[in-house]
């Protein structure tokens, strides 16, 4: 099985984003920032902010600053770049469709509706890459999802995302050994 080679945290770019929902991806590859020591440096080239990990150049993290409907253009320059297989790819982003607290790893599938994920199979000629899935919640109307997704979390979801986002970072060691499989089983069990 491969390898996760290039971790994708998805969100918007600028302060006025920062605490919203929808950049629940960019705070788990800060998470990861923070427990390995890794620095992010801003890329035109990749269109985002990247680092590779200390212990193994192959290793890639990757936060576009792209607006999240354009998240495939950065993720297809740096795949590019280093040859990196869709499968070789992980994608971190929230998911409506899971409650707060809660996060799920699959590969493939479809978008579900994330514009972001959309983009970056569209980009990607493929869907055959991994997600790992914030849950956020719903906000029980669909014409109120774009406002939802844009806004902070309350208190309460604010600390079950981190949560989340803790208990998920528990198999990040395994991602990068390529035991994906041993990844789903311990996250979905937990």
């Amino acid at each position: 099985m491969s390898k996760i080679k290039l971790f994708v945290g998805l969100g918007n770019p600028g302060e006025k984003y920062l605490l919203t929902r929808h950049n629940a991806g960019f705070w788990w590859l800060d998470f990861v920032a923070l427990n390995h020591r890794l620095s992010f440096k801003k890329t035109t080239k990749y269109f985002g902010e990247y680092s590779n990990y200390q212990d193994n150049a192959d290793v890639h993290f990757l936060k576009p600053s792209t607006f999240m409907n354009e998240s495939g253009k950065s993720v297809q320059a740096i795949t590019s770049f280093y040859k990196i297989k869709p499968e070789e790819i992980l994608i971190i982003h929230d998911e409506l469709d899971i409650v707060p607290g809660k996060v799920k790893l699959k590969l493939g599938g479809g978008h579900g509706g994330h514009n972001g994920v959309k983009d970056i199979s569209n980009q990607l000629e493929s869907n055959n890459f991994w997600r790992l899935r914030i849950g956020i919640g719903h906000p029980g109307d669909k014409n109120e999802v774009s406002s939802y997704v844009l806004k902070k979390p309350s208190k309460i979801d604010s600390g079950l995302i981190e949560d989340s986002i803790f208990s998920s970072y528990q198999i990040f060691s395994l991602l990068v050994n390529g035991e994906l499989d041993k990844a789903m089983l311990n996250l979905h069990s937990a």
